[in-house]
């Protein structure tokens, strides 16, 4: 059993070097279609192939040969990953001989349907030879027939047969992990290694004595200078070919890219893939240069493939973490660390590719040479703790605060190259990252504690897997950095492609923002996919085994009709708890990201913002319920049968509800208006969907049910943006120059930058009354909220001006009621005659 963890441990480590490959194109590889997809193309496929070249396919007897021969169950030692490979083939070929037998079933069919229909009996015979063609097509239809069915069963076996062999892996693999041997601290453990010692270095010296065999054969003088150019190279690449290409690129991307984020990201990923691929080349140099004269044997290929794999996620490692810390160039540094913290990690990307590429080097050997189970057990023992302590180190840096990060707009030098930075702030770590933290540092010593009591197996599992997951984080934030600043240097409206396609195209700078949002969102989305994919490759686990429910937990709890397990409700958990952050993420999306970029209103984007969080609370609230076995129709009806009750004590929420929603469609009533609602009169300053916010000339606020705005009257100050209007009454005496006073009134006006020019304002005589002449003085400003104010600073210039022309208004008038008195005790009456106006 232990032998066979060792084997899946194995089989983990060069899946992981494999797939670095992977890792390393996220960006560029669109998302794979799914195995349904795959599915339903794969006839059409074969059948736009037949008919064009008519490859040859095996028999349908052959392919059900080669799927008898593999077997049912898997042992320890056997490599499954062929039997999935070989499954795979056998049933894309049965795929593609049912679509060739359908297109040739076809082809009877309507070679029989023109025969017409068969005679009946009793009927006139038909022709000897029309009743021998249709013999023939029966027979062969018969036969056609059932090939295909056959072909679709061998299909659907395979397929069958390969989900079963990845079932019985990965149990095998969850109960190898949880083999405990003798613990390294037990004297038992190291006497079991010092008595397979003898055999074990035996067989590591036939190995050395392969390699200095085929050392010896490339100095021969036929080869010697092959070999050596090839060792020069090697070197040369490796060294002098990093160091050239590092100052290459930080020539030409001042030169090449202009200022902004993108130099800095653009250059951290080319600087990464340039690094890898020069240090698998010295590699590939080295090794070719060694084998140069003849083919290698088995177990020197094996070596080779080993220390290739390895030398390239080692190389991987050391140039991704010296593009994130930036030691040398905190201006170019994409992670929010300081200077001081950047010096003391940077040691750590060597540290850690050095104990994985020695830990994995180990373990390869051992596996080419056939070493002993405590050869192999000591080295996964020794790498895993070399790992974990490498890993608890460099998480004790990260307890300090980090500091802000370098501004990436803070200007260029005189080469072009992005300014220092200026002081740097310390900023306080986020929630996210100290739970990170811990979280490593508690698995690093869980490490420690499984050595020591034995769980080796687990334990160099666990540590490996940690070491894999902080490279695909690494490189997924590398990319998403990448994938931002592309999609804001190409569809922002202020980059330079971006101003190109406004002046050139006419687009809107606003569409242009959203479009380059939008991009990024969906980029970062597939990252997130593939992120997923390459933490679970190391595991060999598909993608579509992630969610689905294993059979071999017991059921435990029946209520009613729904059972519950713990598998369940852990699947419910991890549902809810994943679908509650990923609607927080998009509502912070949506508030900070896209509605920024629009031309919504802020009222309205709240409400859009809450409306989805509702929604997608009661979506995830759902699906959690099904994870439980809960359908959604059992849900439906208990909310039936609680809507009746619940409808009568909230139907006022309700009808609030609703009206919020038809002002956020008619939008009678915004954000930023000015409103009157009874005595209520203020600025409209939110819109949500139960109520608005009112806030007074006080700065008080009042918050009016949204039912209100719809059931009564509401007067809009500014929802057609009209402008605003200013108007004076000033009285005059009887006597003042009525023309003269028109015209000091008009200039007043016409000289405030207040008014507008369009309409032109007036200035009337409104009437005469009690001896007072009212003049009736009206202008026209841009916005109401601004006729206060105008009219103020109006009512000053006139004051002035009149006092200056020796003008003067009426003075207000006074009501007072006179003792009676007899009409004989007055004195005589006298008339006055008013001249009545032209």
């Amino acid at each position: 059993m232990l032998r066979m963890t060792l084997h899946c441990i194995r089989a983990r480590l060069a899946a992981s070097a494999a797939s670095l490959a992977f890792v390393l194109v996220l960006a560029a590889l669109p998302a794979p279609p799914s195995h349904a997809q795959g599915r339903a193309t794969a006839p059409a496929a074969a059948a736009s192939s037949a008919a064009s070249e008519k490859p040859e396919l095996p028999s349908v007897d052959s392919l059900r040969d080669r799927l008898e021969a593999i077997p049912a169950k898997i042992g320890e030692d056997d490599d499954y990953r062929q039997w999935l490979s070989d499954i795979a083939a056998i049933g894309t070929a049965a795929t593609q001989v049912a679509a060739r037998r359908a297109e040739a079933l076809a082809d009877v069919d309507t070679r029989l349907a023109g025969l017409g229909p068969a005679p009946d009996k009793g009927a006139t015979a038909e022709a000897p030879d029309v009743a021998q063609q249709r013999s023939a097509l029966a027979k062969e239809r018969s036969s056609i027939d059932a090939e295909l069915k056959l072909a679709r069963l061998i299909a659907v076996d395979a397929e069958q047969r390969g989900a079963d062999i990845i079932r019985q892996r990965r149990e095998q693999f969850q109960t190898a992990l949880t083999t405990r041997i003798d613990s390294p601290l037990t004297s038992t453990f190291w006497r079991n290694v010092r008595s397979a010692f003898p055999g074990d270095l035996a067989r590591l010296q036939s190995l050395g004595a392969e390699l200095q065999e085929s050392a010896a054969r490339a100095w021969e003088p036929a080869h010697r200078t092959g070999f050596v150019v090839s060792l020069a190279m090697a070197l040369f690449v490796a060294v002098a070919g990093t160091w050239l290409a590092e100052r290459l690129l930080l020539r030409l991307a001042p030169a090449r890219l202009p200022p902004g984020r993108l130099r800095r990201s653009l250059l951290a990923f080319a600087s990464v893939l340039v690094h890898t691929m020069l240090l698998a080349l010295a590699g590939q140099l080295a090794w070719g240069g060694l084998t140069v004269d003849a083919v290698p044997s088995p177990r020197l290929q094996a070596f080779e493939r080993a220390t290739l794999q390895l030398l390239v996620f080692a190389a991987f490692m050391i140039a991704l973490g010296h593009a994130l810390i930036s030691r040398k160039r905190s201006s170019w540094r994409l992670t929010a660390l300081s200077d001081e913290l950047a010096t003391r990690l940077a040691p750590y990307p060597w540290w850690l590719a050095l104990t994985t590429v020695l830990g994995g080097l180990v373990i390869e050997v051992n596996r080419v040479v056939g070493a002993s189970l405590s050869a192999e057990v000591s080295a996964h023992a020794v790498s895993a703790l070399l790992m974990a302590l490498v890993i608890l180190c460099a998480l004790r840096h990260l307890r300090a605060p980090t500091a802000a990060a370098p501004s990436a707009d803070a200007g260029t030098d005189a080469q072009g190259n992005p300014g220092e930075p200026g002081p740097q702030a310390a900023a306080p770590r986020p929630i996210w990252m100290g739970l990170l933290v811990a979280g490593a540092a508690a698995t690093a010593l869980a490490i420690l504690v499984m050595l020591v009591l034995g769980f080796v197996a687990l334990a160099h599992t666990l540590a490996g897997q940690m070491v894999w997951t902080g490279v695909v984080f690494a490189t997924t934030y590398l990319l998403f950095e990448l994938v931002e600043d592309v999609a804001q240097a190409v569809l922002s409206s202020r980059g330079g492609f971006g101003q190109r396609l406004h002046k050139g195209l006419g687009l809107d700078g606003k569409l242009l923002d959203q479009s380059a949002v939008v991009a990024s969102g969906a980029l970062r989305v597939v990252l997130l996919f593939y992120m997923v994919i390459a933490l679970l490759a190391p595991l060999g686990t598909a993608p579509d085994e992630v969610f689905r429910r294993g059979g071999s937990v017991n059921q435990t709890l029946q209520v009613g009709s729904v059972t519950l397990a713990p598998q369940a409700l852990l699947t419910a958990l991890a549902i809810a708890c994943a679908g509650f952050v990923m609607i927080r993420i998009l509502k912070r999306w949506l508030s900070d990201q896209f509605f920024p970029n629009t031309s919504l209103e802020p009222g309205m984007r709240s409400s859009i913002v809450t409306l989805l969080g509702y929604v997608g609370g009661v979506a995830v609230i759902a699906i959690a319920l099904a994870g439980l076995g809960i359908s959604v129709e059992r849900i439906a009806w208990v909310a039936s049968a609680l809507s009746v009750g619940i409808g009568f004590g909230l139907q006022a929420i309700v009808q609030n509800f609703i009206s919020g929603l038809i002002l956020l469609a008619e939008r009678p009533v915004r954000v930023g208006d000015w409103v009157v609602l009874g005595e209520t009169e203020g600025d409209v300053r939110r819109v949500n969907v139960r109520a608005t916010e009112i806030q007074l000339g006080d700065r008080s606020t009042v918050i009016v049910p949204n039912s209100e705005f719809i059931t009564k009257t509401v007067r809009n100050m500014t929802l057609t943006g009209a402008p605003g209007r200013v108007l004076l009454r000033l009285p005059a005496p009887l006597d003042t120059d009525a023309a003269r006073m028109r015209d000091l009134l008009l200039q007043a006006f016409q000289q405030h930058e207040g008014v507008l020019d369009n309409p032109e304002p007036i200035v009337q005589l409104e009437g005469i009354l009690n001896g007072t002449l009212t003049f009736l003085a009206i202008g026209y400003v841009s916005n109401p909220r601004n006729a206060g104010g105008v009219r103020s600073d109006l009512l000053f210039s006139i004051l002035a001006a009149l006092r200056d022309a020796g003008l003067a208004l009426s003075p207000p008038a006074t009501t007072a009621v006179a003792p009676y008195t007899p009409v004989a005790a007055q004195g005589p009456l006298t008339t006055v005659s008013v001249p009545q106006p032209q």
